[in-house]
């Protein structure tokens, strides 16, 4: 009779033969037969209990390990080009491997999101754990859904949070990844249609509970593959940096560089100063954190930021670019600590131009870190026993440089948007305790115009010294866009100029006409959507909105890849140090621009979702309510309704507008009645009910009540069961509509 090995000879025997693994093996192995089998099998099942196994197509495969040939899934290339691989069933307790997936000329073009089998081969001494070989492709890029896991016998079914995306994903019994009942999940789709006709699923994360607080950022920061948690190594990176010294650095700590930012900031990368000339000018100094000379290329550090992209913000989290040890603590610009800067002084003369600027590294020390509320209440002569130390000595120049550069900025006329910011605030639980509009100061002003006159100052000297950087680029609007707003303001009764090339200050007079009206937020509004996006790129196309011919970022390197860019580039172009631009970034230039660009996109698009579900959220408790709003966008389908009180956006669908059909005049962004000619344009006034608030989508359903204050004329006959007969108009009826509306159009 064999004797029946232990547990840890098993688990060794695996370890060893990880391609001959089977139950079968295991016996044959240990020379275990006949009844013998019952034993190894209770043991198999044990080890299978505890973590230490999981079964495999009827082979044992330890937990903790990968097989030799697994199903990977691409991510995107990293700061320096590496392709990581992600194991797609990955069931170990401990963080999940690394795996640097290797190509080969003969393999075919592969990119991010694709699924490929691959032979692991194991790797000692780097950070990563295995390096991959191509066997085959699976598939590309399988579509990914957030979602609603509801169990059924069978396996279970996806409720996609998306908004409009209301089909169902089956679920397989096997592929479920032991997700609960109404838990939040992560899939991706695995085949076709299925039974039913759903397309199948298979989840590759459990997110916990939706309605847990808090979940509202972490659904969009999945949703939209923001990367939330560190790897060990930047963590280690980050933990192991020491304080710059003054070497290489001038000795800034005399300055009284203050730091200005919202209240609960926790970073503050951005410094200022001013000191008033004898000749009514003034001289300006911007210090900016020293980033790269803790982030320097090649650097597991590096890699992570350029991932990243860029800070991600919400409501209740953060999701920095870099390790709190770093944003946190030695590239913030602290009250009272010596802290490494890029600084840049400029001479502004007494009519507020830019007359010269030079470049230093060098070392500050700030007195003081001051919120807006503070700066703006010192500057209006009610300083705290903070401020009152500051007043002469920092507040009273940095305000007169402030009145300097307003007087450049009226010449140059940038585009003059006044949109108000929300801010959502929280609860401790997590629940939206109030949605108030942010008050904005001067001071908030001073540090945007000092931060404009620093980027333009650092994109300029770069191109003077012929250093390659990356612009912020933002180009003129379209004409068809133009035209579109040119509808929605000749609509609210005003006018933007045809017949000449388009500039700011003929949008900035539009927004003039607008000003203190009922359509003043509907102009901005309407004006901010006709731009195009800003980007980055390696080429200078020219700032349209801020009407600069030549601008980059440069002030913020804690929250942007770019910044760092350009801070790398000035070293580069100064010789300070050996922490520059390499080559290899230079030649990477093009890829980094579009890269950080889709970040930004990625980022803002995870922020607007999750307001928009909080916002959701704070009304699911009113809804029935009647809320006072304007018409802010019109679709074939319905309007938008953007609310007074929380300037929230809910859809007002067409078959709730009225008992007529409703005709959609795309070019006067118009509804119009086949029966009464009632017009529904963009400004107009409206009393909505809200009919439904949809927290997991952040969706908003609204019936309309009135419109301009009036309520809807009746129109045709109702069917029998109540509901209007919308009879769909003749050509001649719709063309008679659609010149009425014209003509009284005209007439106003």
């Amino acid at each position: 009779m064999a004797q029946i090995p232990s547990k840890q000879q098993i688990l060794d025997w695996v370890a060893e033969h990880p391609d001959a693994s089977s139950k079968r093996d295991i016996a044959k192995a240990f020379g275990i037969k006949g009844a013998e089998r019952i034993e190894l099998k209770r043991l198999l099942k044990e080890l299978e209990a505890e973590g230490k196994f999981e079964r495999r197509r009827r082979q044992y495969q330890d937990a903790e390990k990968l097989p030799p040939v697994t199903v990977l899934r691409l991510e995107a290339p990293d700061a320096q080009g590496d392709l990581f691989a992600r194991p797609l069933e990955w069931q170990g307790e401990g963080p999940e491997p690394r795996i640097l997936f290797s190509p080969l000329k003969s393999d075919p073009a592969l990119g991010q999101g694709d699924r490929l089998l691959a032979r692991l081969i194991p790797v000692q001494g780097e950070d990563y754990q295995y390096q991959a070989r191509f066997i085959r492709r699976i598939s590309v890029s399988p579509q990914k859904i957030i979602g609603i896991f509801r169990k059924d016998t069978e396996g279970g079914r996806i409720l996609p949070i998306d908004k409009g995306q209301d089909k169902e994903w089956r679920v397989k019994a096997d592929a479920t990844h032991g997700a609960q009942p109404g838990e939040l999940v992560e899939a991706e789709q695995i085949g076709p249609k299925g039974r039913m006709g759903l397309p199948l699923a298979r989840v590759t994360e459990r997110l916990g509970d939706p309605s847990a607080p808090r979940a509202v950022s972490l659904i969009a920061i999945h949703q939209h593959g923001i990367p939330d948690e560190f790897p060990d190594k930047v963590l280690a990176e980050a933990e192991a940096a020491k304080p710059a010294t003054m070497k290489g650095r001038e000795d800034l700590r005399d300055l009284p560089l203050i730091t200005i930012d919202p209240a609960d900031a926790r970073d503050h990368d951005d410094a200022v100063a001013a000191i008033i000339e004898e000749d009514g000018g003034a001289t300006v100094w911007v210090a900016i954190a020293d980033v790269a000379y803790y982030v320097r290329p090649g650097t597991a550090l590096d890699r992570e930021a350029w991932k990243r992209g860029n800070s991600s913000y919400f409501p209740d989290r953060v999701v920095p670019m870099l390790p709190d040890a770093l944003s946190g603590d030695l590239c913030s610009l602290h009250e009272g600590v010596d802290r490494p800067v890029i600084a840049v002084k400029m001479r502004l003369d007494p009519q507020g131009n830019k007359a010269g600027h030079s470049f230093h590294r060098g070392m500050m020390r700030s007195p003081a870190s001051l919120s807006y509320e503070q700066a703006q209440a010192a500057a209006d002569g009610n300083p705290d026993e903070q401020t009152a130390p500051l007043v002469d000595a920092a507040i009273k120049p940095l305000w007169h440089a402030y009145d300097l550069l307003k007087q450049a900025r009226s010449r140059r006329q940038p585009l003059e948007l006044d949109l108000p910011e929300r801010r959502i605030e929280l609860m401790p639980d997590g629940r939206v305790k109030s949605v108030n509009f942010r008050e904005r100061f001067d001071a908030h002003k001073l540090i945007e115009e000092c931060m404009v006159l620093a980027n333009v100052a650092a994109a300029e000297e770069l191109t003077r010294r012929q250093r390659p950087l990356l612009f912020r680029v933002h180009e003129e609007p379209t004409l068809e866009k133009i035209e579109a707003l040119r509808e929605v303001a000749q609509s609210s009764g005003f006018n933007l100029a045809k017949g000449q090339v388009l500039q700011t200050s003929h949008l900035n007079r539009l927004l003039g006409q607008a000003e203190g009206s009922d359509f003043d937020e509907l102009i901005n509004i309407s004006t901010l959507r006709s731009m195009t996006q800003a980007y980055y790129h390696p080429e200078n196309y020219g700032h349209f909105g801020l009407a600069l011919k030549s601008y980059a970022h440069f002030t913020s390197p804690i929250r942007r890849y770019s910044d760092l860019v350009v801070h790398r580039a000035l070293i580069t172009a100064h010789k300070w140090g050996k922490d520059g631009l390499s080559e290899g970034e230079i030649d990477r230039l093009p890829e980094t621009a579009t890269h950080i660009s889709e970040t930004e996109r990625r980022s803002m698009a995870a922020e607007r979702d999750t307001t928009d579900r909080y916002l959701a959220a704070y009304l699911a408790d009113r809804v029935g309510t009647e809320m006072t709003g304007r018409i802010s966008g019109i679709q074939r389908f319905g309007a938008f309704i953007k609310l007074d009180e929380t300037g929230a956006d809910g859809l007002l669908p067409i078959r709730e507008i009225g008992n007529e059909y409703f005709h959609f005049d795309p070019e006067a962004q118009m509804l119009i009645g086949s029966e009464t000619g009632l017009e529904i344009g963009i400004g107009q006034r409206v009393t909505v009910r809200l009919a439904e608030a949809i927290p997991t989508t952040g969706g908003l359903l609204l019936e309309l009540i009135e419109l301009e204050g009036n309520t809807l004329p009746q129109g045709p006959r109702k069917s029998k069961r109540g509901r209007p007969l919308r009879r769909k108009p003749t050509q001649a009826r719709l063309a008679e509509v659609k010149r009425a509306a014209k003509r009284k159009r005209k007439r106003r």
